[in-house]
């Protein structure tokens, strides 16, 4: 079950723009929990939708960007990763989610790392070397550094994977606009974690998050993109 978990709201002041109902419906769509319900945020930012964007593209372009989090974690390798830092002037993709997902967080993972693979035959390595996809996770308790290596060695080495304290990456999604709940057992003892299911991309000319993407976007979505991505383009 998939439920909202953060809102988008057009700009008032725009008044050359038209935010179709159609396009805030589709963006609305894409800030969705994984595994269950989420409640709306009242923290969280309000993002600017592009008019340019159309609702059949998978790519949103937002007028206001979102600031990269300053979030500091640790690697798969137990050691301290500063995100601003370490990804300053470089594409990033950002994505929160848990190794235990049954379903939307392996197939995101794994449908940006086929795309990065099909990118690869056309881009040169010094381009693609400047690629930065991280995956943080929002169940740290089980996702250990250890597990987090071994989960993504499975999908693409070179994602950076990145735990810490909950709180701490609570609030570095929370600037994001995308909500995460703390991992709670159902009655059979399942653990769930739930939170926004959205791939935020930032441009290593701004270091601005500018695109957002939804579950709903696919290998194709992601080759077509990333590009221009790469060089802090418009999809």
């Amino acid at each position: 079950m998939h439920t909202n978990s953060s809102k988008l709201t057009a700009s008032a002041k725009s008044t050359k723009k038209t935010y179709a109902a159609a396009l805030l419906a589709a963006a609305v769509l894409t800030l969705s929990g994984c595994g269950g319900g989420g409640g709306d945020d009242a923290s969280a930012p309000l993002a600017e939708i592009s008019a340019d964007s159309a609702s059949a593209k998978a790519a949103t372009v937002l007028d206001k960007p979102f600031e990269k989090p300053d979030l500091v974690l640790t690697d798969t390798k137990g050691e301290s990763y500063d995100l601003r830092a370490e990804t300053e002037g470089k594409p990033t993709l950002v994505y929160f989610g848990y190794t235990n997902c049954p379903d939307v967080c392996p197939l995101t993972m794994n449908n940006l790392a086929v795309a990065k693979k099909e990118v690869a035959k056309e881009l040169s390595a010094a381009q693609l070397e400047q690629l930065r996809i991280v995956f943080v996770t929002t169940d740290p308790e089980r996702d250990t550094p250890e597990a987090l290596g071994e989960w993504l060695q499975g999908i693409d080495s070179d994602v950076v994977g990145l735990t810490g304290d909950f709180d701490t990456i609570q609030a570095g999604a929370r600037t994001l606009g995308i909500t995460i709940d703390p991992p709670t057992k159902d009655a059979d003892g399942e653990v769930t974690s739930m939170h926004g299911t959205q791939v935020i991309a930032f441009s290593p000319k701004t270091d601005g998050g500018y695109v957002l993407y939804g579950e709903d976007a696919t290998v194709d979505d992601y080759t077509q993109d990333l590009p221009k991505l790469l060089e802090g383009a418009k999809p």
